[in-house]
């Protein structure tokens, strides 16, 4: 089994952006049943459908399937809930780590989170001084949440 293990920041400052470039991500959800998640994502011009399960702290199970893109864009027309998730992915590197930076746009401008995915629960990571207060426990911060309680409404 396909487990994810990750961690949430917010930041404190834009010093990530130094020579980064970012890809365009759209995605929305067929399911946020807390038990299990169904998400569909276009990433540039590449299609996946992801199934997470349940997060118990930073892990969880997750399977993640390219499909084609022209199948992608029809289920975030047709059946994923609203609204869909907009945003632009940076990978910045940072002490042998790539950090995800995802800053948001839509009903989620404002937001920007770095995510790091790990090995094992218990490794430990060195911050970059950009990363901020952490928010890996925080549900508001999923996702599959803002999907349904956008940033702009907290």
């Amino acid at each position: 089994m396909a487990i994810e293990i990750e961690r949430k920041f917010l930041l404190r400052n834009a010093d990530w952006r130094k020579g980064s470039t970012g890809t365009n991500y759209r995605q929305g959800y067929l399911s946020i049943d807390p038990e299990r998640t169904v998400r569909v994502r276009i990433a540039g011009d590449q299609g996946y459908l992801t199934i997470k399960g349940k997060t118990e702290g930073m892990s969880r199970a997750e399977f993640e399937y390219s499909i084609p893109l022209a199948e992608a864009t029809q289920l975030l027309a047709t059946l994923c809930l609203r609204p869909l998730i907009e945003k632009i992915r940076y990978c910045v590197p940072y002490a042998d780590r790539i950090w995800e930076i995802d800053e948001f746009a839509g009903e989620n401008e404002g937001l920007i989170l770095a995510e790091v995915e790990l090995e094992t629960s218990d490794q430990q990571v060195e911050l970059p001084p950009w990363a901020g207060k952490e928010v890996t426990t925080d549900p508001r911060y999923y996702n599959s949440s803002l999907s349904q309680n956008p940033y702009r409404d907290w």
